[in-house]
């Protein structure tokens, strides 16, 4: 599997890895939380009203103190309802809500079928997937809830982005998994073409010379390319500190290449908390999202 920013279309979907070890995590481990220090210790939570449920797929309890929002890779039309039932068991021990947002594409597939869509068009759908997923954290953290945040692959530049338009306080953590603060050019140039890319050995981007030959893959590559042109770098200079976020990169990732020197000194200078493996796009998540979660969270899995 190579060939980028449709691989945060295709192998950054979740059904990538939720068929393998998810599931096993799932059966086998329980989970506790270290750091109830983060949540409210008394939250007058009620049950969620219908314009929300209209946005999101959740599993758990309704009134539960802390939400763990999902974004997963893709873009994809499917919602990406599995990432939640395949997660959940691991939190619903401790009463973790989890929640996973509608995007533009997923709640209207015709978006992005039949025509070539343009890079403005890409942005204006990015900004209600945006939108649509503030409005939801917005809603909980409102009550008084503890919000979590896990971004994956595509889901990384989503949560990205969030932070970008939104504030680092827009909700209470972060892990951001396979994600890039400032992609090689070259390789966010070619998506926004319909083209794919890859990184060979994590490192040296490489792109195909045609554009994908469907049409959805095309505009799927230019959703992405809108998202990952932008210099996080920069956007997120003007934050003093990024403690609150957790992120994990492999040094083989395949379809966004591993994080630059220059990516991970600017994320030391904010203090953010660093993982890395030497894994591909889907072993990086497999391998280190047990410590991730612990890190980012307080989650322990046992």
């Amino acid at each position: 599997m190579k060939k980028v920013l449709s691989k945060t279309t295709r192998l950054n979907r979740i059904y990538a890895f939720k068929n393998t070890v998810l599931i096993v995590m799932c059966l086998v481990f329980m989970c506790s939380c270290s750091n109830d220090d983060d949540r409210a210790p008394s939250v007058k939570t009620k049950e969620i009203s219908q314009e929300i449920k209209d946005l999101i797929h959740f599993r758990g309890d309704e009134k539960a103190e802390t939400v763990m929002v999902l974004i997963p890779g893709g873009p994809s039309t499917e919602f990406a309802t599995d990432f939640v039932d395949d997660l959940a068991p691991i939190f619903s021990p401790e009463g973790i809500l989890t929640v996973t947002v509608h995007q533009a594409q997923t709640l209207n597939p015709d978006i992005v079928a039949g025509t070539d869509i343009t890079l403005t068009q890409a942005a204006s759908f990015n900004t209600q997937s945006i939108e649509m997923l503030s409005n939801v954290i917005t809603y909980f953290k409102d009550q008084g809830r503890t919000v979590y945040v896990l971004g994956y692959s595509f889901g990384a530049f989503v949560t990205q982005e969030l932070i970008a338009n939104k504030g680092i306080d827009i909700a209470n953590k972060y892990l951001i998994i396979s994600g890039r603060l400032d992609i090689n050019d070259v390789i966010w140039q070619a998506a926004a073409e319909g083209k794919n890319g890859y990184f060979e050995n994590g490192v040296t981007p490489i792109v195909e010379l045609n554009p994908h030959p469907n049409v959805i893959e095309r505009n799927y590559n230019r959703i992405s390319a809108e998202l990952s042109m932008n210099r996080y770098t920069q956007l997120f200079n003007t934050i003093e500190d990024l403690s609150s976020i957790t992120y994990i990169y492999g040094d083989s990732d395949e379809a966004v290449g591993s994080l630059t020197t220059n990516e991970v000194q600017f994320l030391e200078s904010k203090n953010t908390n660093i993982i890395n493996g030497p894994g591909d796009h889907t072993t990086t998540f497999l391998n280190l999202i047990p410590q991730g979660l612990e890190v980012a969270f307080g989650i322990v899995l046992q």
